[in-house]
């Protein structure tokens, strides 16, 4: 089985590559804000239980959403592989993904992350803020606020990885191919 964490800080690629990977190796897409969103229509205790959360402004604990994770792997126990998108997001939530997918006979493939400058994150975004007319793309404060975000609690995830030879850093400037052919042998590591 494929299980990859596609990374990078917002506006480096990953929705693109993201979609790509999936069409190449047949992978299920793990969003979690749309697990969430799932659950929550579905009227499930965790989405009930994530609701009354959001609802409140807080944050729905990792372990609801490492509990939605194990519903969708379950939900899907003949998936070659997924792809996991915007999880995990710190050290202690890769450490619960290792082991709820260690408990069920699974893990990690490897994570690949998209390295991009600031200033061409902040351009990137800014042209999908005009395109999409997503309100967080089209301030540049609340641009630099997320990639320094990014920076000062997500990045550390990479190291967690990197500790189990399980990280790969791609150059995420370029054509959408050469990034892609790159991602691609990455990959044809971590199958070895």
């Amino acid at each position: 089985m494929l299980n990859l964490v596609l990374f990078g800080p917002p506006g480096a690629g990953k929705g693109t590559q993201s979609k790509k990977l999936i069409e190449k190796y047949d992978l299920i897409h793990l969003s979690t804000g749309d697990l969430l969103r799932g659950e929550i229509a579905q009227g499930t205790d965790l989405g009930l239980e994530a609701k009354k959360l959001m609802d409140d402004g807080k944050l729905v604990p990792d372990a609801v959403v490492i509990g939605m994770i194990s519903n969708k792997l379950d939900a899907n126990k003949e998936a070659k592989g997924f792809i996991f998108d915007g999880f995990p997001r710190t050290v202690a939530q890769a450490e619960a993904l290792d082991q709820l997918l260690e408990s069920k006979q699974s893990a990690i493939s490897g994570m690949t992350a998209l390295e991009v400058n600031d200033d061409e994150l902040e351009r990137r975004l800014l042209e999908r803020g005009k395109e999409s007319g997503r309100p967080d793309d089209a301030n540049p404060e609340v641009i630099r606020k997320r990639i320094k975000e990014y920076n000062d609690k997500t990045a550390p995830v990479a190291g967690f990885y990197q500790n189990q030879n399980k990280f790969k850093n791609i150059n995420g400037v370029g054509s959408v191919e050469d990034i892609f052919g790159a991602i691609i042998d990455v990959i044809e590591e971590y199958s070895k």
